[in-house]
Formats: C-alpha cells, structure tokens, sequence
C-alpha cells in the first residue's frame, strides 16, 4: 500500500488530477513517499459492482470496499477529493456513456419486473447518493478556512449582494407533520438487534431487519406525511404567486437519496398538478416519473401536441421559478440533482437574497425547504441580513466546525431505512426481546425513515470540539435544540463529558436557530466561533459560512481524524464541477481551484510525518504551505474566463513555489540539493510553459466522455506544456 492514497473522482477535480497528481508523485519520490490512487468515482463504482457483465479484461476492483478497511486502521493517510454523489438520472446517464464504451451494464430498472431486475435494482441503488462518505468517515470532520486562505479573503474581499429589509425572500416550511415534528428518540441500554415492520390491516410486512447495534446508540424514526407535503405545497404555490416572487425548492437529492427524491417529486406534481390531474393515464404510459424532474418530462412527453400545451399554460399561470441557467431554460424542477440546498442557498443568500428568473432577472424568491429540522437556519439567516446588511468578508470573522459523522451517524441518506410507504398501517421498531423501541401511524405514501449514533462516535465528538475550542480559544456551541427527540439524547451525552472534563463554561448549547443568530454575530464583530454539529448540519454549515466568508466552500481545510489512528484529508466541495467541465470542453480553459487540494496534501504530509516518524516528510509539508501562501499571495488562483490563467497556470506556480521552498530550506540538505536545479529550471522555463499553456485555450476539447474520460486525451489536455512535463517527468 502506498504511503498516501490521492482519490480518483470525477468531474473538474479528476480533470485537475491529471494535471497535478504527477507533480505530487514526483516531489514526494525525492522524500522515500509513494502516492496511489484509489477509483472512487461514479463509473469506477458502477464497473466494480457489475463484474459478471463484465468481461474480464474490463472488471474493476472494489477500491471504495478497499478504502473502506483501510480508513479502520492506522495506516490509513487518504485524500479524498468530492465525487458524485449520484441522482437517478446522473446514475442512468454514467451507465449509458460506459455502455457505448463497450461496457455490457445492464439499464437502471426504474420499475422492476421481476426478480432479477429487482436484484440489479439495488446493486444501482448502493451505488447512489452519498454512498462513499459514510464508507470512508471513520472518524469525525475537523474542518475550518486555513489560516492563508481567511487572511487572504479578508485582504481580498469578494462581492457580496446587497440585502434591503423590505426583501420578500423567506423560507417557508411546513407547519407541522415533517420529519422535525414526528422524531422520535432514544438511547439503547443493551446491545440489540431491530427490525422494522410495517403492520397493516392485512397483515404485516418486513421493511428490514437484522439491524445491530451496540449499548449506547441513539436510535431515531421519524415520518413525514405526504398529505400534510401536499397541502403545504398547494399552499405555497399560491403565495409565492401572491408575493410576486419566484418559487424555489432547495433539497438534497444526493445525500438524502430516498427520501428527496421523493419529495422533489411532490413538489413537480404540485407545480404541474392539473397537468397531472389531465393526463396523468398518459403521462404514466409515456414512462414519467415526477422523481426524475421537469428535463426528463419535457424528453418523454414532447410529441404530444396536447400535453406540451398544457404543461406552458400550466407553468404560464404559476408563479415564476427560480432558474438554474435562465440562458438555456433549465429550471429549478428540471432535475433534482441541480438544486442542492447546501450550495444552493448560500449562493442566493450571499447575491443579497436574489435568484434569476426564466426572464433573465434577478428576484426574490421563496425558498421552500419543507422540513423544519434545519430550516430555520437559513431562515435566521436571511432574517439576521435583512435586520443588519451584508456580510462583510473584509472584517468577518470565522465560523469553524466539528461535526459528528463517524460510523455512519445521523447518516438518513445513504443507509438502507428509509422507505415510501406502501400502503397504510403502522411502522414499528422492535427489539429482539420484542420491545416496541418507536411507533409511527402513517397512511400510503408517507416517508418514514430511521438513523442511528452510535456511542463511540458521540464521545469522540465531544472531545473533538474540547480539543479545538483549547486550541482555538474561542466561542464554542454545540447547535442541539432540546425541544428535539434526537438532541436531547446528544445532550444527554454532551453535558455530563463537559463537565467531567471541568470545561462546560466554555461551550454553550443552543437551538440552531438561535446559534445562527449568535454565530453572525459573532463573526459580524470580527470574533470567531466553533459550530459543533451533526452530520447533516455539518454539511450545510460548511458551506453557509465559508461561501459567505471565502466565496467558496472548496477552499476549506478538511481533517477528518479516524478513529483507529489514522488520517482522511478531504477537499471541499464539489457542487460547481459540471459547469467547470462544460466550460473546459467548450473553451478549453479549467477554472477548477485546486486550493483545496494544496491544503489537504500539506496536512496529509505532516500527519504522515508525524505518525511514520519521517522528516522528510514534514519538510515537503512545510515547503507545501509555503507554496500556499505564494499561490494567495500572488494571485495565482485561477481565473473565471477563458484567454486568462487557469487550473493548469496554478499548478505550474504551485510546482514552482513548492521546488523554491524545498531549495531554501535548511532542514534537508539533500532534499535542497534535489530541488534547487527542479526550481531552477521551473524560474527559467516561466515564458515556455506560461506561452504553451495559454495556446490550447479557447478552442473545444474532446475528452471522450465525461464520466470516464480516456485517460490520454485527458493527459494531454491537462499536461499541454512539453516544457513543464520534461522538468517534472
């Protein structure tokens, strides 16, 4: 096994790996340090889950699987750059392009038959959403800006829209019957096993059984009532048009793989329901399913005169919809993939609260979020801008965060018990000694859905964020609402840690309504603060303040400490990679930043120095940051448009920084005797390489693909410098 693991992913980051993974392979060569790769990606995923279709000269390993043992060891020193996180119809679009490839993958079954299909059904179906995050979070996310990258922002401050206090944007959600309001909780005194059942008049049907968990685990159910969803819906369909506003729906389709899906479905039924109402025989004839959004509707249902007139009369009288590309007409409902709360909200909070309209325009909008479990987030946070302006990002202090996600905890996305229910009855939790742990009376169609915490991770949580509020010294919070089921079992935890430990006057424990409020005003005045938080609201708070505070979550340092000792180093965020491909094949130019992955290889570096005792090793971290720094510095980052530096421009800068550092250290005179001739070369080479990578751009590029590029058309695009390859090679 290699010293460090780099992962290969998709999209924009992958394409940036081509260009950068050779530098680090190389410089780290001259310190004794291998880097691998492990194929985490999409198509990667799907190729090594259907080996029997495969012939043998085309099967894939397991390499998630592989990861997955390692990251429960020691040894483990991983760098995990985001990757898809797939939707239906992103999964059934992979699929498509490997099997013009050749790949003979059997079809997605969007309603399986028989048996059979029922069997490739689920194999896809471990494949979506967030599936690789709760494999390889075997430990709790540290996660805050670098130090260079705040300074930076706050030297260079990025736009910010203005609010007024008379925006009409809010967020509405439902008034009751949702996932916050049906929770319920509680701790295992002993070790169990559950098993789910829904019992109906007829009788009683197993949703899932054998689930194990130790003494110590928290355990949730909850269920959101598709009619209470409807009427809500109905409802706000009809104010936002009152309002004058444009209609939004923020989910996360990908992470919570089940159950988004099947709300965004609802809402497309609610915004088209006499379309449904009409033709609803017809549209199920023509295979639509609302699930899978408005752009694969409009595919399904365009030579039907009839329909496709009802449909623009229909969208005609409703309120306008927030747009995700106004230019090409693609609408928030077009696919569910496309709107993911977490990216999806900053970005409109940050441009003053405004979304675009199919006019071209910017609006306000509503932003409907129906469960209420984080919801008021957003809601505190576009109140708190109304009542006091825009962020200032010059002045602002940081927002840093310690989330709970290790083995899987509070993971309502990816594990296998969330359901649609199929018919009505009640859903039951029983223990094996025939204990009824949760009960919930639901009627067809509801969401029910259960997660659960486990003790280890709770308590590796709360000592996390003791750690970092000494280190930082700093307000602290964990964001827990008492008045919730799930939280007051986390409290139950929390308080009685912090008090063993003498520390509880440092931390506050408040809703997460109220923690917002104090957090931006907090960092308003110029102060730092310390979210501690669970996994869902880890992933949407680490994209809230950093897109306020950096203009970009991707720039953010990702430590995930495992829990058996060893290191996973994550890279920000992901949610803009497809339009970073588009603008590369169109033009030829990568604005991918790879700052996030400048970050994480210098942490990967000193963890690795630290935990195999080599100092050469910690002197190529050092020199890392230093190259860091030089990058922000310097303005090296890569630029938006096409003629100008981009992701490549960056790498070169970075390999050069990185070459003079290790010449002017004197730690390692081998490693300075190594790269003073590597920095040398790379100074006097700046016109050559500059002038060869700015002649590619501007013209189309021909990958082959997009969820499995060839590999030497995506070497050659990402490595045009024959100069710079020659010194690195």
């Amino acid at each position: 096994m290699s010293d460090i693991i780099y992962t290969k992913v998709d999209e924009a980051p992958e394409l940036a790996s081509a260009s950068f993974l050779p530098i680090i392979q190389k410089f780290a060569a001259a310190a004794g340090v291998t880097v691998g790769t492990k194929d985490i990606s999409l198509a990667g995923r799907i190729l090594a889950t259907f080996p029997d279709h495969l012939k043998p000269e085309q099967r894939q390993s397991d390499d998630l699987a592989e990861l997955g043992r390692l990251v429960k060891t020691a040894e483990a020193n991983v760098i995990k750059l985001p990757n898809i996180s797939a939707s239906v119809p992103q999964m059934e679009a992979a699929i498509k392009e490997l099997q013009s490839k050749g790949y003979a993958l059997p079809d997605y079954p969007n309603a399986p038959q028989n048996d059979a299909e029922k069997e490739i059904r689920a194999r896809y179906d471990a494949i979506k959403g967030s599936a690789v995050n709760p494999v390889l979070r075997e430990g709790n996310s540290d996660r805050r800006a670098a130090k260079a990258v705040k300074s930076y922002a706050q030297s260079n401050p990025h736009r910010m829209g203005d609010w007024s206090a008379d925006s009409k944007t809010h967020v509405a959600s439902m008034s009751g019957n949702d996932f916050f309001s049906n929770e319920k909780s509680a701790t295992l005194a002993k070790e169990s096993t559950v098993k789910i059942v829904l019992e109906t008049a007829t009788g009683e049907i197993v949703l899932k059984e054998g689930l194990n968990f130790p003494a110590g685990t928290v355990v949730d159910a909850t269920f959101m009532s598709v009619a209470a969803l409807k009427e809500f819906l109905a409802a706000e369909i009809e104010n936002t048009k009152a309002n004058g506003t444009l209609f939004s729906v923020h989910l996360k389709s990908t992470m919570m793989k089940v159950s988004d899906p099947i709300i965004f479905g609802h809402v497309v039924k609610a915004f088209l329901a006499p379309v449904f109402e009409a033709h609803g025989d017809a549209l199920a004839e023509l295979g639509v399913n609302p699930n899978s959004g408005l752009g694969d509707m409009f595919a399904r249902v365009q030579d039907n005169a009839a329909i496709m007139a009802d449909i623009e009369a229909c969208i005609a009288a409703r309120p306008p919809m927030y747009m995700v590309d106004s230019d090409k007409g693609l609408t928030n409902l077009h696919v569910s993939s496309d709107v993911i709360i977490d990216a999806s909200m900053p970005a409109l909070i940050r441009a003053g609260g405004k979304g675009w309209g199919p006019d071209g325009n910017e609006s306000d909008a509503v932003c409907v979020i129906p469960d209420n479990s984080y919801a008021p987030v957003f809601d505190e946070t576009i109140n708190f801008f109304k009542e006091n302006g825009k962020l200032n990002p010059a002045t602002a202090g940081t927002v840093q965060n310690v989330g709970l996600m290790a083995q899987k905890a509070e993971e309502y996305g990816s594990h296998p018990t969330t359901f649609e229910v199929p018919e009505a009855g009640t859903v039951r939790m029983l223990l094996d000694d025939g204990t009824v742990l949760h009960e919930h009376v639901v009627e067809a169609g509801d969401i029910w859905r259960s997660a659960s915490t486990r003790k280890a991770p709770i308590e590796d949580w709360v000592n996390l964020a003791i750690s970092r509020q000494k280190a930082e010294n700093c307000n602290a919070i964990f964001w827990l609402d008492g008045n919730r089921a799930h939280d007051a079992e986390l409290i139950a935890y929390v308080k009685p840690i912090l008090e063993a430990q003498g520390v509880a006057d440092k931390f506050q424990i408040m809703t997460p309504r109220a923690a917002t409020r104090s957090s931006f005003e907090t960092i308003t005045a110029g102060n730092n603060s310390i979210a501690i938080t669970g996994n869902v609201l880890r992933d949407y708070l680490t994209d809230l303040f950093p897109i306020l505070e950096l203009a970009t979550s991707a720039k953010m340092l990702s430590i995930v400490k495992l829990m058996n000792g060893g290191g996973l180093f994550e890279t920000g965020a992901g949610g803009s990679a497809p339009k970073h491909v588009q603008q590369l094949n169109d033009e030829n130019h990568l604005r991918w930043d790879s700052l996030g992955e400048f970050c994480a290889l210098g942490e990967s570096l000193t963890f690795l120095a630290e935990s195999k005792d080599n100092e050469k090793a910690r002197v190529l971290g050092q020199a890392v940051d230093a190259a860091t720094q030089g990058i922000l510095d310097d303005g090296r980052s890569p630029s938006r448009k096409v003629g100008e530096p981009d992701n490549r421009n960056s790498h070169y800068w970075f390999a050069r920084y990185w070459a003079e550092a290790l010449s002017r250290q004197n730690s390692d005179t081998e490693l300075a005797a190594y790269f003073t001739p590597v920095a040398k070369a790379l100074a006097e080479g700046e016109e050559a390489i500059l002038a060869e990578l700015a002649s590619v751009q501007g013209n189309a590029v021909d990958l082959d693909g997009y969820y499995r590029t060839d590999a030497d058309k995506t070497a050659n695009a990402m490595r045009p410098s024959k100069t710079l390859n020659a010194i690195i090679d």
